[in-house]
Parts: C-alpha cells; structure tokens; sequence
C-alpha cells in the first residue's frame, strides 16, 4: 500500500466549488490527454497529511456548460497524475422530498438521461470491444467513508439515493420531473454522466457527492432562481467542505478497482 501522501485523492468540484478552502497548495500543473485540454488546471495540495488534486469541471472561472465539459480529458489527466481514488461534487435538485435545499446526499445508483456527450474511452480503431460492470456506479468503500464521517460529524444527509443526469444547460420542466421520479430518481443533476462510467472504465473508486441547491422543477410552489440556488450553495458547501476534509485521508487508503 502507498504512503497516504503519495497516493493522491482527486477532488471534481462542480458548481460553488471551483476552489477547495484549506487546501495547502503546492503547486498547479497543466494536464494534456490524448483526449484534449481538461477544464481546469490539477491544482495539487495537501489536506492534512493527504495529497488532493482538484480540477473545476465547469473551468475557474465558472465558464463551461455541462454538455460542453470535456469530461474525457478531465478523468484521463487526473488518472494520468496518479489519483485512483475520485470524488466528484455535484449540485444537483431535490426530486425526493426528504432532499431540500442545502441537504447533503451520498447516492448509490444512477440513471442516464443525457445523449450525444463522448461517454466512452473505448472506441475507434480498437482491438476488441469491451464492456465493464456498471451494475453498481459508485464505489462502495468510498461511500463507506463518507457515510461514516457524515455520521460522525453529526450532518444531516442521505446515504443513499439515485441520481438522474439530465442533459442541461437548462433546468428541468415538472413533466420530465414527475418522469425521472416514476423511474425513481431521486436527485437531478446534469454532471454525474459520463464522468461516473469514464472513471470506472478505468478502474477508478468513484463517488459522487451532492448537494441539493434547489427543489426540482415542480416540486415547490415557487419557481426556481438562481438566488435561491446561490443561497443553498453558500449554506450548504461549508458542510460539503468540511465532510471533504474528514473523508480524504480514507480515500487515500483505497487501491484502484480490479
């Protein structure tokens, strides 16, 4: 097993996270793939004695639309600088209601509604097609690790739930809701697809954690603004942040998928 330092954990921060507070940095690097420019710089850093790296999916600034993120070169770079342990941070809405605003939810399946996004590695001239097991999404002992510093840290949050990714840039209508919540998702977000299944292909632990900035299209009386979603984000990342910070030295003790 690597040293804890050594082995980085990498950190996706989406929408309210494009820069993760407490990290010690140490330096940014530029990654290049085979698969085009990542959104952002690796910046590198510590959190407490673990080395993190973070990439802003949406760029610093916040600039690209879901459906434009390069998700591709995003894993590969981060794959490429050694993390085999992966965090994506996901601002999504609440379909359930138990999941308001600034609520924190750690969810374990997901259903894919997003088309014509380069979702896969393994394409072009290849020597054999391959398909993976994505009959679980998310890694569970990385769920495992958040699960149980959430409890620790005493938050409020769900440990389990199903995230629909929706194509985006624009919100859901309340028809597509009352869908996604027939098919029994729980949470929509237009980020976690293809990232998830990108990073499985490649043998990554990934989680996602999310936090709900809105009630989803339909489920309040009220319409959706962006103030109220700047107002759960600033409410609701401090305790993302922190559940972050207890959870990395864990994510560091994971080895890569078989």
């Amino acid at each position: 097993m690597q040293n804890l330092v050594e082995q980085p954990v990498g950190i996706i921060g989406g929408t309210g996270l494009t820069a993760l507070e407490g990290l010690q940095i140490t330096g940014e690097r530029n990654m290049a793939s085979a698969w085009g420019t990542p959104s952002s710089v690796l910046t590198s850093g510590l959190l407490g004695q673990q080395r993190v790296l973070f990439l802003a999916r949406h760029g610093n600034p916040h600039r690209i639309p879901p459906h434009q993120i390069n998700y591709r070169a995003n894993i590969q770079a981060l794959f490429d600088a050694g993390v085999r342990t992966l965090v994506g941070v996901n601002a999504v809405g609440g379909i359930h209601p138990d999941m308001g605003p600034a609520h924190i939810a750690i969810p374990d399946q997901l259903i894919d509604y997003t088309w014509g996004r380069k979702g896969t590695f393994f394409e072009g001239e290849l020597d054999k097609v391959t398909h993976i097991d994505f009959t679980w999404p998310y890694s569970e002992p990385a769920r495992a690790i958040l699960i149980e510093q959430a409890q620790r840290l005493g938050l409020i949050f769900s440990s389990h739930g199903v995230y629909g990714a929706t194509q985006g840039p624009r919100l859901e209508t309340a028809a597509e809701i009352r869908c996604m919540e027939r098919d029994g998702c729980d949470l929509a977000g237009m980020t976690g697809m293809p990232e998830a299944a990108l990073a499985a292909e490649l043998g990554m632990q990934y989680v996602s954690l999310c936090l709900v900035v809105n009630y989803a299209a339909g489920k309040s009386d009220t319409a959706i603004t962006m103030a109220d979603i700047q107002r759960a984000l600033d409410d609701g990342m401090i305790a993302v942040k922190t559940l972050l910070q207890a959870s990395v030295a864990g994510f560091g003790t994971l080895q890569a998928r078989a």
